[in-house]
C-alpha cells in the first residue's frame, strides 16, 4: 500500500524526534562525566550543546505544526502529532537539565568533589535507560510498558536520596564541603527531575495509543478522551 503524504511526514517527525532523544542522553552522560573530571572546558561545551538541542526542538515544533496545518489530521494521528510536540518539549527541559549540571562543575571550579559524587554516574545511567525505554515505547504505541516504565523512578529516588543522606553526613563531618555539597546535590536534583520528565512521557504515549490522559502518579486521575 502506498503511504500518504501525512504517513511519510509522521515517520520523518518521528525520526526527528529521535535526533533529538540522542542529543539529550549525549548531554547528560558528557555533563556528569564532565563533572566527575572536572572537565572545564567539555563543561563550556554543553551550553553550546543545549542551544543545538534547543534548536532542534524548535524546528521539531514548526514541522509538526506545518503537518498539522497542511494535512488535517484527526483521531490518532492527531494525537500522534500533538504527543510529538509534548515530548519534544519534554526532552527540550532535560537538555536544560543536563546543561545545569555543567554548570555545577564550572560553579565549584577547582573546589573538590564530596565523595557522594560517586553515585551520580549510576543516576544518570538509570534515568537514560528510563528514558530509551519511554521513547521506544512512544514509537511503538506501547500503552502496556509506558505504564510500567515510571515505576523504575522508585530507583532514581533512591539514589537522590542516598547521595542527599551521604552529603549531609560529610557536610556535618567536614563543614568546609558545604558549598559543594549544596551544588552536588544541585545536580543529583536535576537528574531527579529527568525522571520525571520520562514520567511524563509515558503519559503522552498512552494518551496517544489510547486516547486516555492519565496521571500516573495517581490512579485516580485518568479520563477517557478516545477518537
Amino acid at each position: 500500500m502506498k503511504r500518504t503524504t501525512l504517513d511519510r511526514n509522521i515517520k520523518t517527525l518521528l525520526d526527528e524526534l529521535l535526533v533529538l532523544e540522542s542529543m539529550v542522553k549525549e548531554a547528560t552522560f558528557k555533563a556528569v562525566d564532565a563533572l566527575i573530571q572536572r572537565d572545564m572546558d567539555a563543561s563550556r561545551f554543553m551550553y553550546i550543546q543545549d542551544r543545538q538541542i534547543n534548536k532542534r526542538r524548535f524546528d521539531l515544533e514548526l514541522d509538526c505544526l506545518i503537518t498539522i496545518a497542511t494535512q488535517q489530521p484527526i483521531a490518532g494521528d492527531l494525537r500522534m502529532l500533538a504527543s510529538i510536540l509534548e515530548i519534544a518539549g519534554e526532552l527540550e527541559r532535560m537538555g536544560d537539565y543536563a546543561k545545569g549540571i555543567a554548570r555545577v562543575n564550572m560553579m565549584l571550579k577547582e573546589k573538590p568533589l564530596p565523595k557522594a559524587s560517586k553515585d551520580l554516574p549510576q543516576m544518570a545511567s538509570v534515568t537514560i535507560h528510563m528514558l530509551e525505554q519511554s521513547i521506544q515505547a512512544f514509537l511503538n504505541k506501547d500503552a502496556v510498558s509506558a505504564r510500567e516504565i515510571p515505576k523504575q523512578d522508585d530507583e532514581v529516588d533512591r539514589l537522590f536520596n542516598q547521595i542527599y543522606f551521604n552529603l549531609v553526613q560529610e557536610m556535618i563531618a567536614e563543614p568546609g564541603t558545604i558549598d559543594a555539597s549544596n551544588h552536588l546535590q544541585w545536580a543529583a536534583h536535576n537528574l531527579e527531575r529527568m525522571a520525571d520528565r520520562v514520567t511524563n512521557i509515558c503519559e503522552r504515549t498512552i494518551f496517544a495509543a489510547e486516547g486516555k490522559i492519565i496521571e500516573l502518579d495517581s490512579s485516580d486521575d485518568q479520563w477517557d478522551q478516545s477518537g
